[in-house]
């Protein structure tokens, strides 16, 4: 029994040995890339079904004596400088198709003389067959690529871990520093910059990192949320302060906005580019989203009657600077003479003043209120209505026509349109609600309708 195990392992092994004969890897003795310097990628179609000794066999067999002892693949496998062929077959619908890999050590001519060589090769086991050369691959090429890009990541590490540059050492103490410039403020101490105590305008932003990065530009009035329930400090200091918020510019941000909206007293509102955080500006970039703010009387009105996004209203802001300065131009060119103003008719801060009758306005008042929409209504002196516009339209109405005598609109008064309709000659602005009006004519009469 012993003898008999003996015999079959022999032949066993005889026979695994004559399967590598028939691959060419005995002959090959190699499958080492070590030494290689090409690397032959070529694509294989037979018309029936083969097996992979059948394609290696084909290979040598219609190759040999093609290109003299020289360039002999047998030969050339005995002594290394073509390596081991690797050869993978599918079969698919009665077809064979595969890939075949020919390691070369040779120099770039005679590697692809022998690529040439492959495709002469018509038959493969009893099916014809078509060899095609798709690329010869430059091992050392990607080997130095590999070098290049291994070397990089090894320097980066040892510059990170050892030798830190000026600037690396710089920031991190400017990091230190401003991690001790925030503080805590209110009850919930919410993180906050050094100045939010006594300064009259505060930016609320979402979290402690966004604090941070306006903190490391130097802007040190910030004060965060901290979390999507608004705390009563922030609600405070909204009736206290000049508030602008600052929110990313995702759907969290625009949720965190309209909270902020609806409980607190926002003067301005201010966006990170649309998909980008507060936290990761760079300082031009905050300093173009704090000049882009918008008062947020006109983001309420557009955001919660209309539906449309903030990034909406700044698109529809810039397209108006544009035109009114694009009028302003052709004006220019025309100057008007200056008249003299008196120094009583300057324009002078808020003061209390008694309020005359405003019945004559009763009915298109309740007209305006009345509509579901937000309109505003122009008149003249006799009270009859020049033009009925879209509130978002109304700068542009006003300018467009003269004598406008009243301005009446379901819509919020800020200090821009007490500007324009200053200008204008206008003696009444009445509307739902004002906002921030810090400066008005004496000779203008502002009204709201619970006035």
């Amino acid at each position: 029994m012993k003898r008999k195990r003996t015999v079959l392992q022999h032949i066993l092994s005889e026979k695994q040995r004559f399967e590598k004969i028939k691959e060419g890897g005995a002959m090959a003795g190699k499958d080492d890339f070590g030494t290689t310097k090409y690397i032959i990628h070529a694509e294989f179609e037979a018309n029936g079904v083969v097996e992979r000794p059948d394609v290696v066999g084909a290979i040598f067999g219609q190759t040999e004596g093609l290109l003299g002892d020289d360039l002999d693949l047998r030969e050339l496998q005995k002594t290394g400088r073509i390596g081991r062929i690797k050869v993978e077959v599918h079969t698919k619908a009665g077809k064979t198709y595969g890939t075949i890999l020919v390691p070369s050590s040779l120099d770039r001519v005679e590697t692809a003389i022998i690529a040439a060589a492959l495709e002469t090769i018509d038959r493969v086991g009893p099916c014809e067959a078509k060899i095609r050369v798709v690329k010869i691959e430059d091992v050392r090429a990607t080997k130095r690529k590999y070098i290049i890009e291994r070397a990089k990541e090894i320097l980066e590490t040892l510059m990170e871990e050892e030798i830190p540059e000026t600037q690396e050492l710089v920031e991190e103490v400017r990091k230190a520093v401003r991690e001790m410039e925030l503080i805590e403020y209110g009850p919930e101490k919410l993180p906050a910059g050094p100045h939010v105590p006594f300064s009259d305008s505060i930016i609320v932003v979402e979290g402690r990192a966004d604090v941070l990065n306006l903190l490391r530009h130097g802007i040190k009035n910030a004060i965060a949320v901290e979390g999507t329930s608004i705390p009563e400090t922030i609600i405070r200091l909204s009736k206290e302060r000049i508030v602008t918020a600052f929110t990313d510019g995702d759907r969290g941000g625009e949720l965190i906005l309209k909270e902020l909206l609806q409980v607190a007293d926002i003067d301005y509102v201010a966006r990170a580019p649309e998909g980008k955080e507060v936290e990761e500006l760079t300082k031009k970039e905050i300093i173009k989203a704090l000049r882009s703010k918008v008062p947020a009387e006109q983001v309420i009105n557009e955001l919660f009657n209309k539906g449309k996004s903030f990034y909406d209203i700044v698109k529809e802001r810039e397209k108006e600077a544009e035109v009114k300065e694009n009028k302003e131009g052709k004006t220019e060119e025309k100057p008007q003479p200056k008249l003299p103003i008196k120094p009583s008719e300057k324009i002078v801060k808020p003061i209390k003043v008694v309020q005359p009758n405003y019945g004559e306005f009763k009915e298109v008042i309740e007209r305006v209120k009345s509509s579901s929409e937000p309109i505003a209504l122009l008149l003249d002196e006799n009270k009859n209505v020049i033009a009925e516009v879209h509130t978002r339209d109304l700068l542009s109405a006003i300018d467009e026509n003269d004598s406008i005598y009243a301005v009446v609109f379901n819509g919020i008064i800020t200090q821009r349109l007490i500007d324009v309709v200053s200008e204008k000659g206008v003696k009444y602005l009445i509307g739902a609600k004002k906002a921030n009006v810090i400066r008005r004519p004496i000779n203008l009469k502002v009204v709201t309708f619970a006035e």
